[in-house]
């Protein structure tokens, strides 16, 4: 038995991506604890978790709302990002990936939004 989120491509997607940012902001300096650290985290843990919380017992409007959360909060991740990446606590290699796969994962959730439309 499993709940009927568990199976999105998006999902699992949004799961692995938030567990990817999170291994590095763990780096940041002691300083970024309760600013760029803990915001980073819940962004990107906001995106899997609009996702599911989208997906049960919504109408399709309703499940298109939760999306554009989850959008809203990649691109909060992508600034954040940016943030870590102009502040030196990433580097560039590893800022392309994370950027990489935000905008993978974003036309992957427009993609499924489109697709609920239908």
């Amino acid at each position: 038995m499993s709940f009927k989120f568990e199976k999105l491509q998006i999902l699992q997607k949004a799961m692995s991506f938030g567990e990817d940012i999170y291994k590095p902001s763990l780096q940041f300096p002691k300083i970024e604890i309760y600013n760029l650290s803990s915001q980073i985290i819940r962004a990107s843990d906001s995106i899997a978790l609009n996702i599911s919380e989208g997906s049960i017992m919504q109408s399709n409007p309703e499940y298109n709302r939760f999306l554009n959360y989850s959008v809203r909060s990649l691109t909060e991740v992508v600034t954040c990002l940016y943030k870590a990446k102009y502040r030196g606590y990433i580097d560039d290699q590893l800022f392309e990936k994370h950027y990489n796969e935000a905008y993978y994962l974003m036309n992957m959730i427009i993609a499924f939004k489109a697709k609920l439309k239908n």
